[in-house]
């Protein structure tokens, strides 16, 4: 594999010369050294450089299509020599939204690698139209996410069942109530995820279905992650709509408490989703493992 491909990839992907030097174990001026070349090889410009900032350029673009179709083949070259001998090897790239990442996947991952020790995996981590959008542009091959947009390129296979409950803090005077009306969320301050969270598009759908908006909501803040809305809600008067296996610690603990709202539920599946017409063994290997361990049928 031609090196100087690789540093235009990462520094492709990253947009920033710096970051694809500590990523790639490299200086800056060899990755610069890199890139130079390929320009000369090509004759064109790849990158267009405004002061400290760097885009692709429209050959840029092209080749960067080309090295993730180069790359891919590499990856199945390696798997598929890896089967004729008794060790199977190779790299999985994964992405999976927030609350599967901390709360579903490790131990999936723990035991595929002690059955597969020389596959090596990368996780990303972001929100669900994050990691389906790194799959749409194959910087990675499999995604687990918590909700479903429907992109018509994207293979969605429901994984496993979810519910999303109410919780505040448990010291909390409302948790003395039985049960919340849908009248009182309106009265209510919230914290949420922030837009393009796949957890916000089912509790806004689902909450659509009982005549409450989203807007009708009072949010007083919106949260990057499940751990800082769980930190701020021990330390505030807020409540949120939270998945039930990201907060079954607080809750075993009794720092925070579920409230049952009047006519409501929320379920929701988490998704296994692929590119859809794209079968990679790597990936077929690691949803079985994983259908294995949560004894699913996929």
């Amino acid at each position: 594999m031609d090196f100087r491909l690789k540093v235009f990839h990462t520094v492709a992907l990253r947009l920033n010369f710096t970051k694809a030097a500590s990523e790639l174990y490299i200086t800056q001026p060899a990755v610069s050294k890199h890139i130079q070349e390929l320009e000369e090889t090509h004759k064109i410009k790849l990158f267009e450089r405004n002061g400290s900032k760097i885009a692709l350029t429209p050959a840029g673009e092209i080749l960067l299509k080309h090295t993730k179709n180069i790359f891919e083949i590499y990856r199945k070259i390696d798997f598929d020599m890896s089967t004729f001998v008794s060790k199977r090897q190779g790299l999985l790239r994964l992405g999976s939204s927030t609350t599967i990442s901390q709360y579903i996947i490790s131990p999936v991952l723990a035991r595929f690698h002690q059955k597969q020790q020389e596959i090596k995996v990368n996780l990303l981590n972001g929100n669900t139209e994050q990691i389906e959008n790194a799959l749409l542009s194959k910087e990675i091959e499999i995604g687990i996410v918590e909700g479903q947009s429907k992109n018509q390129s994207i293979k969605y296979i429901p994984f496993l069942k979810d519910e999303l409950v109410l919780v505040c803090n448990s010291k909390n005077p409302l948790i003395q109530q039985n049960e919340i009306s849908l009248n009182d969320l309106k009265a209510m301050k919230f914290i949420t995820r922030e837009r393009g969270s796949g957890t916000l598009e089912v509790i806004e759908y689902a909450l659509k279905q009982v005549g409450v908006k989203i807007t009708d909501l009072q949010i007083e803040m919106q949260l990057g992650s499940t751990e800082s809305i769980k930190s701020y809600l021990l330390n505030s008067d807020c409540f949120a709509f939270m998945s039930i296996h990201a907060v079954s610690k607080e809750l075993n603990n009794n720092e925070l408490m579920v409230l049952d709202v009047e006519n409501l539920t929320i379920e929701r599946y988490f998704y296994i989703i692929t590119l859809l017409g794209k079968s990679d063994p790597l990936s077929e290997l690691f949803v079985q493992n994983m259908s294995d361990y949560y004894n699913l049928k996929l």
